[in-house]
């Protein structure tokens, strides 16, 4: 009678010993568009500027609310770092995703300009979201993950100059 209650505990105890899959799971990011709304030369003490809206989806993968205290990253355009994103305050629900858009007002330089350019023109350029988040994670602290690469691709839109 004791072997047989044995033999249910120690399955369950070796059960408890073997590894496991990670329990949490790093959040998911997709851009869900991105678009060049207008490009304006220098003037004065004013930089040239590009601006651009960009919508990103982020999902969580996790049975439990998360709350991004901050995601920072970086727009690169075919290789060229051409300026920071930062969504502040993104909470998820559990196993659900948010929708945040980003309006950027980035520096046209002269490594970056010619990106723009084509962008503008209607043609195609390699983008990348690379970066960092930090979590809410109350009375344990507010840890920074990454970096990672959330997301890349090609963007693409109808011209905005007719040249």
């Amino acid at each position: 009678m004791k072997k047989l209650l044995l033999a249910p505990l120690l399955a369950l105890w070796l059960g408890a010993c073997a590894p496991t899959q990670s329990v949490v799971q790093v959040p998911t990011f997709e851009v869900q568009s991105v678009r060049l709304t207008g490009l304006s030369l220098p003037s004065g003490p004013n930089p040239a500027t590009a601006n651009i809206t960009l919508r990103l989806r982020v999902g969580n993968p996790n049975p439990v609310p998360v709350r991004l205290a901050n995601i920072g990253g970086q727009l690169i355009l075919d290789g060229e770092n051409v300026g920071s994103v930062n969504l502040p305050n993104v909470n998820l629900p559990a196993r659900g995703e948010a929708e945040q858009l980003a309006n950027l007002s980035l520096p046209v330089t002269l490594q970056t300009a010619g990106a723009f350019l084509r962008v503008a023109r209607g043609q195609q350029v390699a983008y990348r979201v690379d970066g960092t988040f930090t979590a809410d994670l109350g009375v344990l602290g507010h840890p920074t993950f990454g970096p990672f690469t959330f997301t890349q691709g090609v963007w693409q839109q109808p011209a905005i100059l007719p040249f």
